[in-house]
Parts: C-alpha cells; structure tokens; sequence
C-alpha cells in the first residue's frame, strides 16, 4: 500500500520533493532483517520489519512539527528514527505509516564548556561528539551500541547505559534541556530552555516533565519526536586528540601515565560482587564493563589476540586456542571485568591506583598480566573502552546474535544465578549445534548502570547464523528455553522476551493478551499503567507504535 496522492502531497509541500519518497524499492531499505538481533520476536528466518508508506527527511524542527500536525490530521501514524541501531527504530506496522529519518538533523549546536554540556541534534553520532568535546578537555557518555549511534535518542528515548557510566551517568543522569515535538505536533522546550534560561537543566518548571518524557526506558520512537537536546559532559584528562594506531580491527591508542586499563578477575563470584561495592563506595574507576566476556568465557582470550594482531582471522581461532599462554589467561579471566581509571592529576591517580590495590588484596582479586603486561593488547583494549568504535564486532562469530537472562540488579543478585544461567547455555550450546559455543558464560554488561554504582548488567550473549534457518529457529528455542528457566528459577524471563512484550506484527504475532500478561507480572506493573494515562492524554490519535509499552487496568 501506499500513502494517497493527497497525504503524500501534504507531505511533500512541508520537506519538498527531494526529502519524501514511496518507491518500493527505496523503503525497503529501511526495513531491519529480525533474524539479526531480534529472535525473541518469533521464528522469524528471512523475516523484516513493515516498510512504512513513505520516508521523509525533515531538515528542522519546523518540519517535524508541520508533520507530526498532518499525521494528526490523517490519522497517520510515524516512526523517527536517527542511526537505525536495531529493530525498534523501524515502524512495527505497515498500515498508515510513515518512516522518518533525522539524518539531515546532525549539527552540534553549542558546546557549553564552563557548564559542560552540549547541544545536539538526532543525527549527531557518540563518535562526533566526543572527538569534539575532547578538545576542550571535555568527555561524552557512550553508550552501549556504541560511538556509530545518537546519544540524543539514548539519552531521550532507550536505556542510555554504558561502559562509562561508572563516572558520566545512564542516558536519563546525562539529559538535560529537551525539545520535543509532542505527539499531537505541538512544541515543548522540558526544563530551563522553556523559560528562556539556557539548556543547563532537564527537570520542571514545578513537577518533572522528563519522567513524562522518558518514561520507563524511554518510549522508543512512540511519543512525538525530539529534535535537540543538551547533554552532560564529563572530565577528560586526556589528550584533545587520541593518537590512534594500527589498521582495522587492530586500532590502539597509547595514553599518558594517569590512565590505567585493568582486566580485573576474582576467585569467587562473591569476591567479585565484593570488590565492585568497594569500588563504588570508594569512587574509583572512569569505565567498568565486562565487555570481552560477550565472546564467551572459553573464547575471550583468544578472540583479543585476534583482534590485537592484524595478520590473524577468525580462521585462526582454534591454533590461537592452543597456545599455553592463552590458556592461562582463559583460565585466570573466568570472573573478570574491564576497568580504566583515569587521574585527575597525578596524585589523583596514585592514590585510585593504591585503593585498587587495597581492594583487590581484600577480596583475592588479580590484575590479569597477560592484558596487562603486553602493551598492545593494553593498548587495543584501553582505545576499545574509550572510544566503543567496535561494535560491529557483536556479529562478529555469524552475523546475528542477541542477550538471554538478563539479570539485572545489585551484584548479590546476578552473583547467585550466573553459574546456573552459564551452565544451562553450556549445555544447550554443547546438545544443539545452531547457537556459537563460546563456553556458556558471555555475560556482557555495565559495572556500574547509573552514575557511581547501584546495579549490575548481565547479558549473556547468543550468536547464530542468520541466514541459516536451522541455525536461526534452533537460536529461537533457546530463547524459549532460557525463558522458561529464569521463570522457573525466579529470576525473571530476562531481556529475551523484552521486545516481544512490546512489538505485534513482525511476521510472529504477539497478541496484546500475552503481552499484557508478562507486563501486568513485572515487578511494578503501575509504570505501564500510568504510561496508558500518558498516552491517552498526550498522544490521544494513538499515533505512536506498541514499543511504548501500556498496560490496561
């Protein structure tokens, strides 16, 4: 279907023809194959996201507005989206839909460095972002996707999480000032920028207004768009440019003496959970992340070598392997996490170096030598943590892959359950052969969820072949299978089923009951229902998508 000559026509009056299109074969390039990251949706093989009716590039504000008021007018619904990450950022209908991409949007607008802080639109990636603010001794948050994506829409509309979120803070701490085009089209400046004052703050006047915004998680695309926001910076002791070495995937970067990169490990995952409370209570560390553990606690190792030396493939694996010194460090990186501190000042990073060390002596901790010793692979992990320009290497084993579990928490609840939950992918990965086996523990995730601690990430990363439909419906039951076992164990059904709470018609239906159901079982199902109420008043065309999640009385 497409949209009729007198919708696309008011469309086309508000961007010009050049920015608005429907041929068929353009819209499909912007629709996202689920069998990549998205199996939780459904046996979904050589299945896509609905192509909306139409795409359009809006150049400003002034045009998102004039949109958002015709789709009002027709009752057309719409979807933006700005570095199109994952599946969410598409529409999950076809009928009466539009697709708009921000991408014509992507100036900074000002970087405020007295208040540290900055002015963005959609478009603008981490990678931008940071590359400029470290010019001026400043840093940006990078989240979890990566320094490819917008922190305008991590910050306004998902999670916002990240490896640096130890010392910068999640997507909601780093969010200040917003500009919303509201669902019905009008335009809300949240916090001082609505009284004219600068973009310093993200709250009030009187009540927040940035609880509405954001919600729980964001709402994904589903209410209304924005079109600038400020965003906090933080502290970069660094150089103003990072002296960036080698050649694709083997980039590294040697700092000066007050940055410091770890690989930390443990003899217990109680030593571990130990050494992370006394990490945060004593305010240590610039990023903590168990990021290497996504390519599996028997691979992990010999996947750095790899990616450290350029003259090595994935070809090499198995011979890397078997090498006596990356065996060793296997055994000695079961419990682990990455860990960069960066000092202030000289003295600032002596002293986070001896607390470490305080710690570590306490809990039995270890700084692995074999990360630490070899300064290349120092090197390749300290620009790894830093920049998160190698996201790519998620899909790295087979082309899709997605996190099962999902136990977050304080560290004493994700501590009681990891070796079960690793356990169980060992032996799937062991019984069937359509998932990667990596050794059942690839629990990658967060140190530290929000600014100075509180919760821990567990994402235990699956990978499989995509365009394989074995491998693909064999990845499927184990998501089922996983599932089912953090419900019976009562941890939870875990981010397997996450999306399938919020999406209905990519090629496996969920139906509203069954989401409705596993919503009204979360541990504060009252968030879905005052998100109903939200959408009722501020979105009353219902114009958004089901990523919003509610849930009915």
């Amino acid at each position: 279907m497409t949209l009729s000559k007198e919708k696309y026509k008011a469309l086309e009056d508000i961007v010009g023809p050049d920015y608005i299109a429907d041929d068929p074969a353009l819209l499909d390039s912007y629709t996202y194959p689920l069998a990549t990251t998205s199996l939780h949706m459904g046996p979904c093989y050589n299945t896509f996201t609905p192509r909306g009716q139409a795409v359009l590039l809006p150049g400003n504000t002034e045009e998102v507005q004039a949109i958002v008021k015709v789709c009002n007018m027709y009752k057309i619904k719409y979807k933006a989206s700005s570095t199109f990450w994952g599946a969410m950022g598409y529409p999950s209908e076809d009928k009466n839909t539009i697709q708009l991409d921000m991408r014509r949007m992507d100036r900074i607008l000002e970087i405020d460095e007295k208040n540290m802080l900055v002015v963005i639109e959609p478009q603008v990636i981490g990678a931008t972002l940071q590359a400029e603010a470290m010019k001026r001794g400043l840093n940006a948050h990078i989240h979890g996707p990566g320094a490819s994506c917008s922190p305008l829409a991590s910050a306004t509309s998902y999670g916002g999480m990240g490896p640096d979120g130890i010392f910068m803070g999640a997507g909601d701490e780093v969010l200040l000032g917003v500009e919303w085009v509201m669902p019905d089209g009008n335009l809300l400046r949240v916090g001082s920028p609505g009284s004219g004052l600068g973009w310093f703050y993200g709250e009030g006047p009187g009540p927040s207004v940035k609880a509405i915004v954001r919600g729980a998680q964001g709402s994904k695309g589903s209410m209304g768009v924005f079109t600038k926001c400020a965003v906090k910076l933080s502290a970069w002791p660094g150089p103003p440019i990072v002296p960036v070495e080698g050649i694709v995937p083997a980039y590294k970067a040697a700092l000066p003496d007050n940055f410091k990169m770890y690989t930390l490990a443990f003899p217990t995952w109680q030593a571990w959970a130990d050494a992370t409370h006394m990490i945060w209570d004593a305010g240590l560390g610039y990023i903590a992340h168990r990021q290497f553990s996504m390519f599996g606690r028997d691979l992990k190792m010999g996947m750095l070598k790899i990616l450290a030396d350029p003259t090595k493939t994935l070809s090499d694996l198995d011979e890397v392997l078997q090498l006596p010194e990356v065996q060793e460090a296997t055994e000695n990186m079961k419990r682990d996490f990455q860990f960069v501190l960066a000092g202030m000042t000289q003295r600032d990073i002596e002293w986070q170096e001896k607390a470490l060390d305080v710690i570590l002596a306490k809990t039995g901790g270890w700084k692995v030598s074999a990360l630490l010793d070899d300064p290349v692979l120092r090197n390749w992990s300290l620009l790894y943590m830093i920049k998160m320009g190698h996201k790519n290497l998620n899909l790295v084993y087979a082309g899709g892959y997605d996190g099962c579990f999902g136990l977050m928490g304080p560290p004493d609840h994700g501590i009681r359950y990891v070796e079960e939950a690793a356990e169980f992918k060992k032996e799937w990965e062991e019984k069937e052969d359509t998932i990667v086996s990596a050794g059942g523990d690839c629990m990658m995730g967060g140190v530290a969820t929000i600014g100075g601690g509180a919760t821990i990430v567990w994402e235990n990363f699956t990978c499989w072949d995509p365009y394989d439909k074995e491998s693909t419906e064999g990845a499927f039951r184990f998501f089922e299978a996983t599932s089912k076992f953090g419900i019976d164990r009562h941890f939870g059904p875990g981010m397997e089923r996450g999306n399938a709470v919020s999406r209905a018609n990519d090629g496996y239906e969920t139906p509203k009951e069954v989401r409705e159901s596993m919503m009204a079982a979360d541990r504060q199902p009252s968030t879905f229902r005052y998100q109903r109420k939200i959408r009722e008043v501020f979105n009353p065309n219902d114009l958004g998508d089901a990523y919003y999640q509610t849930l009915s009385e």
